[in-house]
């Protein structure tokens, strides 16, 4: 049996028609406000300072390490 669809899916079409008079404008917006989202956005001046998530994460890790370790140093004294 011969396959119908041979064509590529990389292929892609010289033009898409979008009817944008069916476009619900924020579609979303309320699933999102009621189940939260985990984006979050950094204010220009810090993603300046910042590459990637990665490096995001890891300076939020090491200031919770900074917190806990002196934590334990004041409650104790």
């Amino acid at each position: 049996m011969k396959d119908k669809h041979k064509k590529s899916r990389d292929e892609l079409r010289t033009e898409y028609n979008f009817d944008y008079s069916k476009a619900v404008r924020g579609k979303y917006y309320r699933k999102l406000m009621e189940e939260g989202s985990n984006v979050i956005v950094l204010d220009p001046d810090i993603a300046k300072a910042f590459h990637n998530s990665d490096s995001v994460n890891e300076a939020l890790r090491s200031l919770l390490n900074l917190t806990r370790s002196t934590q334990r140093l004041t409650t104790t004294s």
